[in-house]
């Protein structure tokens, strides 16, 4: 019913822009950006679109794997004991969700994902093994190894902005455990890291799956904004289609697509998990 109406919608929207714009669509041209065949080896390979695609799965879960990590940390700091912890991880959260994401985008890319990968030498360690016999097994994971640079500033900088909301949903979970929980931990003799491990963390790991969820959907439409640090995800890959054939809103509707089918697909996947 749903996918009817949004169809039905699509339909209208396209009416009236073929009409207002007089625009020359040429929706035959975009399959070939998708998934396109080579006489010459004679094979299919992904085209600009579906590389962005891939990228962008493969950021996205990257980046929720070390935001889940380190948001979760923040979630545990917040409920420290020590005020200089509980301090020091709410000014963390409170700047990062209170700050625009391009502008801390910018900030984490400069001041810490760059000088991260010159650190240690990424790059050409990244070129040694793109020419290596191993190539093919590193390009499932990470796709062209000649830009595996880039990919990890993606996730990092991804992963240091979304950790902030994770350690607000872990952190809400954590206080959401009774208290009784936790005086019922000490009466037993568990000491602080104990009680935490055993008694509070499974109860609060429970409650807070449903908005970690969200916020995994959140973080592949925020993948978007990692484009503007040349990262080549799917927005990005859009703009350079966009650039070199014209295809304007062939090109935009198509990423839409493709954005769309992805998190609405999770978000029915995830809606039925919480049924378990």
């Amino acid at each position: 019913m749903i996918l009817a109406v949004l169809a039905g919608i699509t339909t209208y929207i396209a009416v009236r822009m073929q009409g207002a714009l007089n625009y020359d669509w040429r929706w035959e041209l975009i399959p070939d950006y998708i998934l396109r065949y080579r006489e010459d080896r004679q094979e299919w390979f992904a085209n600009l679109l579906l590389q962005g695609l891939f990228a962008t799965i493969r950021i996205s879960i990257y980046a929720s794997v070390l935001a889940l990590i380190l948001g979760t940390l923040l979630g545990v700091a917040r409920c420290s004991e020590n005020l200089t912890v509980r301090l020091l991880a709410r000014t963390y959260l409170e700047l990062l969700r209170n700050i625009p994401p391009v502008v801390i985008i910018f900030i984490f890319f400069f001041f810490l994902s760059q000088q991260l990968i010159d650190a240690l030498n990424l790059n050409a360690w990244s070129r040694d093994i793109a020419r290596g016999d191993n190539a093919a097994i590193w390009e499932f994971f990470f796709g062209d190894m000649r830009r595996f640079p880039s990919l990890i500033s993606g996730v990092i900088v991804l992963a240091m902005f979304e950790a902030a909301f994770v350690g607000e949903i872990v952190r809400a979970g954590i206080q959401s455990v009774p208290d009784g929980q936790r005086e019922a931990a000490r009466a037993v003799g568990m000491n602080r890291i104990q009680e935490m491990r055993y008694i509070v963390m499974p109860q609060a790991l429970r409650k807070v799956v449903p908005p970690m969820a969200n916020q995994f959907i959140s973080l592949i439409k925020d993948s978007s904004i990692i484009s503007l640090i040349s990262v080549q995800e799917l927005t990005y890959k859009t703009v350079e289609l966009v650039a070199s054939t014209r295809l304007i809103f062939e090109a935009w509707l198509t990423t839409a697509a493709f954005y769309f089918i992805l998190c609405f697909g999770l978000s029915l996947l995830f809606r039925k998990l919480e049924k378990f």
